[in-house]
């Protein structure tokens, strides 16, 4: 029998001809060329927001919006993911995942990629600059303004910019100022015409001030002209008010990017609020990861910034264009709604406008589940579930975990209403959630100060999974109402992210509930859910048996299908046993928004799975995971990706869809998010996506748009 040769893609070949030709590839699973690396796949999510701010199909503000999303990915990507490959560089920690790259592998490839996708921002820049123009959005620079223009904005500097500027010179008795991450600079060499020397100068552009600085109308203008000037543009052309009596030699912009990967070492925490608070403080102070210099600035001012600064010079990104553009995104709030997408108004379904009194809101769940799908559906029901808790005097407690709660939250309003009413309260903040730490320490302080039970959840574990439980007296018995999403308890990002939602008040469900926050709150080792599948403990296993089941379907010569929606793939487990499933004959669709560690479209390998990224208006965030089994198919939704952090590392909770009409509704999700021909791309081999395309004589099918209309049609609106 011929000996198996393994070859440098995974796969072993015969050394028989006669064998290649009539036997199944045979592959190494474990091979790392099965694998896509996940910071490139995310780079490679990143392009694709990119694309949308190149394509003319969006409004030019939407177009704008996009390329500002852009630069605030890319600044996280460093912050976190980049930081990260560095320090595993800088320790010799060589921990290579599964597509076998090592950090400095990562690190060179991530230089590369992130230096032609800055060639495509700074032509797309200037293109939108153009269209802006002609739109009559100016973005003016100071020399393009009328003497009475600049005379406004001279006399705005004056009076609102240079009483908070703080010139910070550099010397022999003056250390090099410290630069905060993301902070916009000028350098600046002035002269002394004394003696001729030059000396080096800092200013930073205050955060605190609109980076888009308003400028004076002309005299012609209508009320749809809107002009600006960048900030540190109208700073630069003032300098000699900060410098008296020096010379203005020359100035440059620069900006940096920190480490903000910090982690919390366990013995260290004995109170997680103040060690949060302290890492959240050390993030001023994390090493330089990226350093951003307009493409004109010359060596010698390099090189003060290199040294000082400590960064290596492939780590030095040159612009010409304004750094930091993610402050185009304040161009949304102008008054020009043709130059933005249709404003949609999320819909309230028919059995919650009937909820006009806080009894009736709970007699809607009790006629049977309740599925929303936001921001198609309006998160107002979600708040109403809440206020009806607080105010209602049948209900006597309410608990809720708090991954990223926003700003203004009328969910935590309503849990203090609640504690006020007297309501036994409990929260789970999590303090970990990257980002919202200051926000979410603000919330958990003040729900404490109102007396509602405040826990910050596990040091080695964030709490990740979407809960809320309210518990009610109802004729002498205990009724449990329990609220299950994708997504965060946020009233802003609900209108902007898809999500599902689900109400229920099926026992067994608010068994599950009660089991879960007993294990957030205080000491349990219950693992034997009735319908939850809860990471870390069951939702790894569960979730294997689900995929192994339509694996043993397909073997036996019956239709198996697997229909995944999610955020993220890169679990090596996973990836292989979809390979497997795919080998075995199950017909995969995979809608994976971001990272995708699998390759599609392998011959013998994955040539049954397809995966589709689809990226538009909304931010694809919804949940949804179909195991045909047979034609009896199971629905999980929830807060999991299949990611490790998410497997293994995190609380998460994923639970079944069992109302049949419910059901429906997130195989129709599933049909139409697959069938989208305008905003979906389709992942190759090589890791590199593709528009999808619609065929010739087929129509055009925007998944968002049909469920914004589908919303409505539903509602009778």
């Amino acid at each position: 029998m011929p000996l198996a040769v393994e070859t440098s893609s995974g796969l072993a070949t015969n050394q028989s001809e006669e064998s290649r030709k009539t036997e199944t590839p045979i592959y190494d699973l474990n091979s790392p060329d099965l694998f896509i690396n996940r910071e490139l796949s995310l780079l490679e999510f990143n392009s694709r927001v990119l694309e949308e701010a190149q394509d003319d199909r969006h409004p030019i503000l939407e177009r704008a919006k996009f390329l500002a999303i852009y630069s605030s990915n890319t600044d996280e990507f460093f912050m976190v993911r980049v930081a990260g490959l560095m320090q595993q560089v800088a320790a010799n920690v060589i921990d290579v995942p599964a597509d076998g790259l090592t950090p400095t592998e990562q690190l060179r490839a991530i230089r590369k990629k992130v230096r032609a996708n800055l060639k495509v921002m700074h032509t797309c820049y200037h293109e939108l600059h153009q269209k802006l123009t002609e739109a009559g959005v100016h973005l003016h620079k100071y020399d393009e303004l009328s003497q009475s223009q600049r005379d406004a904005a001279d006399e705005y500097f004056h009076n609102e910019i240079f009483p908070v500027l703080t010139p910070l010179a550099f010397d022999p008795g003056r250390p090099f100022p410290h630069i905060s991450s993301l902070s916009l600079n000028l350098a600046v060499i002035v002269r002394d015409p004394e003696t001729g020397d030059k000396q080096f100068a800092r200013i930073k552009v205050p955060n605190t001030l609109p980076r888009l600085t308003p400028v004076k109308r002309n005299r012609s203008d209508t009320r749809r002209v809107h002009r600006f000037i960048w900030l540190e543009d109208l700073i630069a052309h003032n300098l000699a008010s900060l410098f008296p009596g020096y010379e203005i030699v020359e100035y440059y912009i620069f900006r940096i990017t920190r480490n903000a990967d910090l982690e919390i070492e366990a013995d260290e925490a004995s109170d997680l609020l103040e060690v949060i608070e302290a890492t959240v403080r050390q993030r001023r102070f994390g090493f330089v990861v990226r350093l951003t210099v307009a493409k004109e600035m010359p060596e010698p001012i390099r090189q003060i910034l290199i040294q000082n600064l400590s960064v290596n010079p492939e780590d030095i990104y040159e612009s010409n264009v304004p750094l930091g553009v993610s402050s185009l995104m304040s161009l949304l709030s102008i008054d020009r709604p043709d130059l933005k997408d249709s404003p949609y108004v999320p819909i309230v379904p028919p059995r919650f406008r009937k909820t006009e009194h806080r009894q009736e809101i709970f007699d809607a769940i009790r006629e049977g589940d309740i599925l929303l799908h936001h921001p198609y559906d309006s998160f107002g029901p979600v708040v109403d579930f809440l206020r009806a808790a607080a105010r209602d005097p049948q209900v006597i407690a309410i608990k809720q975990t708090l991954y990223r709660a926003g700003k203004n939250s009328p969910v935590v309003d309503a849990l203090m209403e609640a504690r006020e009413n007297g309501k036994q309260v409990a929260a789970l903040v999590e303090l970990k959630a990257r980002f919202d730490e200051e926000s979410n320490i603000g919330w958990a302080r003040k729900l404490e100060r109102e007396g509602v039970h405040v826990v910050y959840g596990f040091m080695s574990l964030k709490t990740h999974s979407k809960i809320c439980l309210v518990v009610r007296r109802e004729d002498d018995q205990i009724q449990r109402y329990v609220h299950l999403s994708t997504g965060n308890y946020n009233a802003i990002t609900a209108h902007i992210y898809t999500d599902l939602g689900l109400f229920t008040c099926k026992p067994e469900f608010g068994a599950d509930a009660s089991d879960l926050f007993n294990a957030l709150t205080g000491y349990s080792r219950k693992y034997d859910y009735h319908k939850f599948l809860v990471a870390p403990d069951t939702l790894r296993s569960g979730f294997a048996a689900l995929i192994d089941r339509e694996i043993k379907l397909a073997q036996q010569g019956r239709l198996a299908k697997l229909i995944f929606k999610m955020n993220s793939l890169i679990d090596p487990s996973f990836i292989r046993q979809l390979y497997q499933a795919s080998q075995a004959g199950v017909q995969i669709e995979l809608l994976v928004r971001g990272i995708c560690g699998l390759r599609p479209g392998i011959p013998g390998l994955s040539d049954n799975i397809r995966v589709v990224s689809i990226v538009g208006r909304f931010l694809e965030h919804t949940r949804i995971y179909y195991f045909h089994n047979d034609g009896n198919p199971d629905i999980l939704i929830g807060s999991a990706d299949l990611m490790p952090r998410n497997l293994d590392r995190r609380i998460e909770t994923l639970f079944p869809i069992e109302d049949l009409n419910l059901k429906q509704q997130c195989v129709e999700i599933l049909e139409i998010a697959g069938a989208d021909n305008v905003n979906a791309r389709l992942l190759r081999a090589d890791g590199s996506y593709s528009r999808v395309r619609a065929r010739e004589g087929e129509a055009l099918r925007n998944s968002q748009e049909e469920f914004m209309n589908r919303a409505k049609t539903r509602s009778g609106v």
